[in-house]
């Protein structure tokens, strides 16, 4: 129910013995949920509320507006709902929810604990997995970590067919768990079938930053995947030419209560994105950056040795599963979220199938 070791894919298969030996190229880690809540400050600063649902975590400073002039998250935060205590970003991405092919009334669809890679369970409750990764190709290993106020989204949420979005993509478990993200096992829309235990979403943010805009109004211009592939090799573009950590996000879905055999038929399944995506492809995420001082930097560096190997890493500060578990706030503006059901989708998005 994870990315199992990177170490075992196709891609990697000539490192495999070192990869497994030391750890890989990445850090993983779980953040439980902060709220769930229709704000969206990379999107629509300010507009309370924002037109969707999202599920939000990382540190307690998160609000509607979150200007880089006069919020620090690390400052402003006193709790962050991830592993890494000095980590105090924030990353949001769209609710699922299931559509009754009953009755039309929709219920939120609960994000669940994510898998370790040692075969146990990350400490979270709801949330996501975050990764940060360095190259997985190429000699250059070195990475550059962001600046305060730096921030970014991909995908695009009004894709409601196959496009040329990078690294966005949905993986139906118990039909083999492991491998690399966005392989051939994986889709861009939601599984056109019963999903044992559930479903993964994944979303691979880009590697490249053009080292001087911290956002874009696109939030996505200053930024660029290397290469043009999801994950990260080891050079950039001219434009933008600063390797950043390839931040990546996997967000399970405990569909397990939907999987009725009459809600897929016919190639229909029932689920649908809070912003009224019933297809998928429009999945999409949003970051804003939040590691105190260079921890970051220091975890990256750190990556290949016995300092940082994957979901242990003794070079950054870590906090107890309970304590991140209890960093939550209250909705800015209170409404059902959906946890029972609703007449229709938090925001009243209209849902589209193509």
């Amino acid at each position: 129910m994870f990315w199992s070791t990177l170490a075992t894919t196709a891609i990697l298969a000539h490192r495999a013995a070192a990869q497994a030996a030391n750890g890989g190229d990445f850090i993983r880690f779980g953040c439980s949920q902060l709220v769930v809540e229709r704000a969206d400050p990379l999107v629509t600063p300010g507009m309370a509320p924002s037109p969707h649902m999202h599920q939000i975590v990382g540190g307690n400073s998160f609000n509607i507006t979150m200007s880089p002039k006069s919020l620090d998250p690390v400052t402003d935060s006193s709790c962050t709902s991830c592993t890494f205590s000095e980590d105090f970003s924030n990353y949001w991405t769209a609710s699922v929810y299931f559509k009754s092919p009953e009755n039309g009334s929709y219920k939120r669809v609960p994000q669940m604990a994510n898998g370790r890679l040692d075969g146990g369970k990350l400490e979270q409750d709801g949330g996501l997995t975050v990764y940060y990764m360095r190259a997985f190709s190429g000699t250059n290993k070195k990475t550059t970590q962001m600046k305060p106020g730096f921030r970014m989204m991909t995908g695009d949420p009004s894709l409601r067919k196959k496009g040329k979005v990078t690294g966005i993509c949905h993986r139906c478990m118990g039909n083999g768990e492991g491998g690399a993200p966005c392989d051939s096992r994986d889709t861009s829309e939601f599984p056109a079938k019963i999903c044992p235990n559930g479903i993964r979403a994944t979303i691979i943010f880009p590697s490249c930053w053009d080292g001087v805009n911290l956002d874009s109004p696109d939030h996505m211009s200053h930024v660029t995947y290397s290469g043009g592939t999801g994950l990260a090799g080891d050079k950039c573009p001219s434009t933008h030419p600063v390797r950043i950590p390839q931040v990546m996000y996997e967000i399970m879905y405990d569909t397990k209560q939907f999987n009725k055999a009459e809600y897929f038929k016919n190639g229909k399944q029932p689920f649908v994105y809070s912003f009224g995506d019933a297809t998928g492809h429009g999945q999409h995420g949003d970051y804003l950056f939040g590691w105190k001082d260079n921890a970051l930097q220091r975890g990256m560096d750190a990556l290949g040795t016995n300092q940082c190997a994957s979901e242990s890493c003794p070079a950054l500060k870590s906090q107890p599963g309970k304590d991140a578990i209890a960093c939550t706030k209250p909705q800015q503006v209170p409404e059902d979220v959906g946890n029972g059901w609703l007449t229709e989708l938090p925001g009243g998005a209209a849902v589209t199938y193509a």
